[in-house]
């Protein structure tokens, strides 16, 4: 007699970064997705981290730029780990403790595309940084990115504004 299969949990992607916005999308994310389910969570979470190159940081050439780049470098490798060393303390202190955790070295928008692909996700988590649309047009938005390119559901958690 064969044994029934077992289901594979569907995979939800959060996009990580040193903003709150990010913070804030994967404290509700967990809040409405892991918390209320004990250790059966539905999905299996996979917190993903797009660090820049240095080059894209310090944009410069000539003289002294090999000089800075390994500085960068460092800079750039330390704040990845602390980002996603909070987010995984983050994920333990809402006793979410099986979380896959990818840190991708260029843009955050190919970077979380690429993340949905690799890991099969069905749900990609951003944060929304709130711009208007003049801001939005000129710096581009990695979540309006996505929610364009991502093959799988895209949801933009936007942290609600305090009334005074």
């Amino acid at each position: 007699m064969a044994s029934p299969a077992v289901a594979e949990k569907q995979v939800m992607v959060v996009g990580m970064d040193d903003s709150e916005h990010s913070t804030y999308a994967l404290e509700w994310t967990l809040d409405h997705f892991f918390t209320p389910f004990a250790s059966n969570h539905p999905f299996k979470l996979v917190l993903v981290h797009a660090k820049p190159t240095p080059s894209s940081v310090v944009g410069l050439a000539g003289p002294g730029a090999a000089e800075v780049l390994p500085m960068v470098e460092a800079d750039l490798k330390k704040m990845a780990t602390r980002i996603i060393g909070a987010a995984r303390e983050f994920c333990l202190s809402k006793s979410v403790h099986d979380v896959i955790v990818d840190v991708v070295e260029g843009d955050a928008r190919n970077v979380l595309c690429e993340a949905v692909e690799k890991h099969h996700a069905s749900i990609l988590v951003v944060g929304s940084h709130g711009y208007g649309p003049i801001k939005r047009a000129v710096l581009g938005s990695v979540s309006d990115y996505c929610a364009h390119h991502a093959h799988c559901t895209v949801m933009i958690v936007k942290r609600p504004k305090i009334k005074h």
